[in-house]
């Protein structure tokens, strides 16, 4: 017997209309039970439901809740995560932001037996890709995610017939990435052009203030033009750095609809020779 679950339907800001996940309207196309329990933690209902149909594996994918460890003992092979980072690094929430924000040149994906502690199960298999740096987090995800698809039935027809090995994480290699703050988006221009390149990649936008008005800068490149940190120095709205300069390629603001560059500057008063603070 097979069961999916994934998160409780979604009312809409409006509360007009409620959203399943593509996951439960995908599971009830191919008519497998969905179950989307508020949470695990001391729910009754769902461990029984769990115990009694005896699965053999379960794989987690971004299920958004913690596995209570009393969970993990009730299939066959265990609790299997496909994890998005080379472990140990980078264990935790944000990994694909984290490892674009870091500049990182390569990042993949981890075939990890779930256990009590954050991440830190054995590992089958591991899949690496190298990072574009061009990539936001998205595009980066759906790489990866594209990677997951290809792989995990082989890793799990291996897992079921015992040929998998599982191996311990160096645990002192060990880096975590935190769930993202809010804050994180707001641009520093006392930081190195490569970086604020990488904030904006890795939060798939990433902000600043002129004239009260907040401006969210979804694509920018990376030029070598010199400047004093947040100045406008370029007619096609290209700002300095602390080192180097980013070009702006698509822009927000505020409560408008995203623009490219051009299409951006013909009606606005942002021009040469400003500074953002």
């Amino acid at each position: 017997m097979a069961a999916v679950y994934t998160q409780a339907p979604q009312k809409s800001n409006r509360g007009m209309r409620v959203t399943k996940s593509p996951v439960h309207n995908f599971a009830e196309t191919i008519s497998l039970d969905v179950r989307t329990p508020i949470t695990l933690k001391n729910n009754k209902e769902e461990y029984d439901f769990l115990k009694k149909i005896n699965a053999d594996l379960a794989l987690v994918v971004a299920y958004g809740q913690i596995i209570p460890e009393n969970y993990l003992s009730l299939t066959k092979k265990g609790f299997i995560n496909i994890h998005a980072s080379l472990l140990p690094k980078y264990r935790g929430a944000a990994p694909i932001q984290r490892s674009i924000m870091n500049l990182e040149k390569q990042t993949g994906i981890s075939i990890m037996k779930i256990n009590s502690k954050l991440d830190e199960g054995q590992v089958c298999n591991a899949y690496k890709i190298d990072i574009d740096q061009k990539d936001n987090s998205d595009e980066l995800s759906d790489k990866l995610s594209a990677i997951a698809a290809e792989k995990i039935l082989d890793d799990i027809d291996n897992i079921l017939e015992d040929k998998a090995i599982f191996k311990d994480q160096d645990h002192k290699q060990a880096s975590y990435a935190k769930k993202i703050d809010k804050k994180e988006g707001s641009i520093d221009w006392n930081m190195p052009a490569k970086n604020i390149i990488g904030k904006i990649n890795g939060l798939n936008g990433a902000y600043f203030f002129f004239k009260g008005a907040r401006y969210k800068i979804l694509r920018a490149e990376l030029n070598n033009s010199v400047g004093k940190p947040g100045e406008i120095i370029g007619d096609s709205l290209e700002i300095a750095c602390k080192e180097n300069s980013i070009k702006v390629l698509m822009i927000q603001r505020e409560g408008k609809n995203p623009q490219k560059t051009a299409e951006f500057l013909l009606g606005s008063q942002i021009k040469k020779g400003l500074f953002f603070k």
